[in-house]
């Protein structure tokens, strides 16, 4: 095997290795933990109308699958109005060294499970109290 075309090879290894680096670092699910003032409240999360978990009482923590969705967060305590909060999905900060590693097919796979997305945590929400 001539000089080309073993470095060739490596290249094309070395890509297929790194693709994907988003799914292999930060996975395709996330844990979002929800705290609230007052604790004690019962939190929803929602995602294109669909319930995806749930913390209650607050403090607490969910296990959500990754998507280029938003959530809803919607929480409830007697004596409180509810309250709701957008955890907006943005870009996971492994996917930018995929996408110049990795390239296209890289970026591709991440985007197809999800893990070049993610969600902010914790995420404190403020109840406040019914007149």
């Amino acid at each position: 095997m001539g000089i080309k075309k073993g470095l060739s090879l490596a290249i094309v290894i070395s890509s297929l290795s790194l693709g994907a680096c988003s799914t292999i670092v930060d996975g395709t699910s996330q844990d979002i933990s929800i705290n609230t003032n007052p604790s004690g409240a019962d939190c929803g999360l929602e995602r294109q109308g669909a319930n995806i978990g749930r913390v209650s009482p607050t403090p607490g923590t969910a296990t959500v699958s990754k998507t280029k969705h938003d959530i809803t967060i919607r929480c409830n305590k007697d004596g409180y109005n509810e309250t709701t909060f957008m955890n907006r999905s943005g870009t996971a900060n492994a996917t930018f060294g995929n996408v110049l590693l990795g390239g296209l097919v890289g970026w591709g796979v991440d985007s197809a499970t999800g893990a070049d997305n993610k969600y902010d945590s914790p995420v404190n929400i403020n109840l406040i109290p019914k007149k």
